[in-house]
């Protein structure tokens, strides 16, 4: 593998002038500039990014941590915020979390030592207090779907609470009493700030709220598919269920197509994130939106103003939730 030696030693410059031209010094000459690619070109030379960007301090990378790269909801993050740096003539990279605090911290210092400046961080196992550490180190980290007052400045998040609330409401306003909630099982502030939205719109509206109408399983449509399974063998009266995610709301038509049990018709059914899967699933899926598309593109542009210590101010810095209405609830007679 050629080095920076032997492309000078091919152009017949010195090291530093290599060095020059590969960082694009205006100090370089054009006869210099033609060599040393001539040379770079003949020899195979690639420049190691690594090295360029602790000259420079800079980098053409963004970084960007998720929980789960296979999951269409952080696709959809990812796209979002490939968009935003193409634009700035940048590159992702791309670390996986899994909701996981060893795991997030490894990603997240791979992810520093690569990227230096920009980072959009998706993390739920970390601790706030680690969070605002890595802030410190790099003024260009922004948190997104999580928020830490301390660092309020650097979080583009989403109101989870009130997603759940207005559902179950628009369940309990359709006449729903017996409403049952199917939740993630990852130990994050998604699931408990969602449960917490259900049980208050309960509450508000003179409901009880019985845990044997709540259900945890893994965020997916297996997981919402055994978490319907095992609320039908209690043999409680439910009209009406609310699921953590639309992939979960998949599982639960399932499970109850399986049994025999109609959607709408018997049993209403919310979903929450509003992705592709809600529209093609049948009935169609009444769903809360997460305009998780929006949010990463703010959160990119966020995170390249501050390595770059320009004023910027998101539109919004907590997103609400708004509701999408399909065919998957129907009104339920009093009793």
């Amino acid at each position: 593998m050629a080095t920076i030696k032997d492309v000078a030693r091919e152009a017949g410059v010195s090291i530093a002038t290599v060095s020059r031209v590969i960082n694009n010094s205006p100090k370089a000459g054009k006869s210099s500039i033609s060599a040393v690619q001539c040379a770079m070109k003949k020899l195979g030379y690639r420049p190691n990014v690594n090295a360029r960007a602790l000259v420079s301090q800079n980098s053409n990378t963004i970084g960007v941590l998720v929980s789960d790269i296979s999951d269409p909801f952080f696709g959809t993050l990812i796209k979002a915020a490939d968009q935003v740096a193409r634009e700035n003539h940048k590159h992702l990279l791309i670390g996986n979390g899994y909701h996981d605090a060893d795991s997030e911290r490894e990603a997240i210092e791979l992810l520093i030592n690569s990227c230096r400046e920009s980072l959009i961080i998706h993390a739920k196992a970390l601790s706030a207090e680690e969070l605002i550490g890595f802030a410190k180190e790099v003024p260009g980290l922004v948190l997104i779907n999580r928020y830490i007052p301390e660092i309020a400045d650097r979080c583009i998040a989403f109101d989870n609470f009130q997603g759940t609330y207005m559902a179950t409401e628009f369940l309990i306003n359709n006449g729903h009493k017996h409403i049952a909630y199917i939740n993630s099982n990852h130990q994050i502030d998604d699931a408990s700030e969602r449960q917490a939205g259900y049980l208050k719109a309960l509450k508000d509206h003179n409901l009880p709220s019985p845990m044997q109408y709540i259900a945890a399983a893994d965020s997916n449509d297996q997981g919402g598919k055994s978490a319907m399974i095992e609320l039908l063998s209690k043999n409680i009266p439910i009209s009406a269920v609310l699921t953590y995610n639309d992939f979960m709301a998949a599982g639960v038509l399932s499970a109850l197509e399986e049994n025999n049990i109609t959607v709408p018709e018997k049993i209403s059914l919310i979903g929450f994130d509003n992705s592709l899967i809600s529209r093609y699933v049948h009935p169609k899926l009444t769903t809360i939106n997460y305009p998780i598309e929006i949010m990463a593109k703010q959160a990119t542009e966020l995170a390249l103003k501050l390595a770059k210590k320009e004023q910027y101010t998101p539109e919004t810095r907590i997103f609400s939730p708004t509701l999408v209405k399909r065919l998957s609830v129907s009104k339920h007679d009093a009793e």
